[in-house]
């Protein structure tokens, strides 16, 4: 379980997440929804440890960034280092052994080639093995569909729904809508650093409408398409 209590964090006078109130609770699945600057990747980046801020995070894990995978929307990879050297690295620093990478690797990586030079889907897809194979109890997922294959995209699906069914707390953000209606338990709205709205399964489709409307609204009649 995470709990976070009045979570607040600006850059310089520009208040990016505004006093947030929310639980994380295990063997759930957790959507993060809202448009560009809304907050979603910081109030990912604190409860990651990896930003400053004000308020408490609580879990029942200690420390939690020992326990947590954290798929940025971008990850980030040395110049010089394969994609095998990325794992092992991971595995390292947690001090998990690893006999053979390449029976882990199931989204069929050329582990032998440096990483900076995969695709934006393939730096992703290593990413994600990486903290898989680190036995955490808390996934945060930024936007893990971007990029990637269909069919990458049909295993990432299942990955959540095997993670969710070991009792893990995963918490996701996607533009994908569809992505979060076959995953989650709960979608979040967050809006100007707030979170406003908390939407369970049955009210999916309702939000995906109002969110497309909201979004479209009458934007494309102005080009006159014929």
């Amino acid at each position: 379980m995470i709990k976070i209590e009045q979570l607040s964090k600006s850059f310089g006078v520009k208040e990016v997440l505004k006093a947030i109130n929310l639980s994380f609770e295990k063997g759930k699945v957790y959507g993060i929804v809202g448009a560009n600057g809304a907050g979603k990747t910081t109030l990912f980046r604190c409860i990651a440890g990896l930003e400053t801020h004000t308020g408490l995070i609580h879990s029942d894990k200690q420390p939690l960034k020992n326990h947590l995978g954290f798929l940025p929307t971008n990850p980030y990879f040395f110049p010089k280092i394969t994609g095998w050297e990325y794992l092992q690295l991971f595995c390292i620093a947690r001090k998990i052994s690893i006999a053979n990478f390449d029976e882990k690797n199931i989204f069929d990586l050329p582990l032998n080639q440096y990483a900076i030079t995969y695709s934006t889907g393939m730096k992703k897809k290593l990413a994600m093995t990486a903290i898989l194979l680190l036995k955490n109890d808390y996934f945060i997922l930024d936007e893990p569909f971007n990029g990637v294959d269909i069919q990458s995209n049909i295993i990432i699906t299942e990955l959540i729904k095997k993670l969710k069914s070991l009792g893990k707390t995963i918490i996701i953000s996607s533009h994908i809508f569809s992505t979060l209606s076959t995953t989650c338990d709960e979608i979040h709205l967050l809006k100007n650093g707030q979170f406003v709205r908390k939407v369970l399964p049955a009210e999916f489709t309702l939000l995906e409408q109002e969110m497309t409307d909201f979004t479209v609204g009458d934007s494309i009649d102005k080009l006159d398409l014929r």
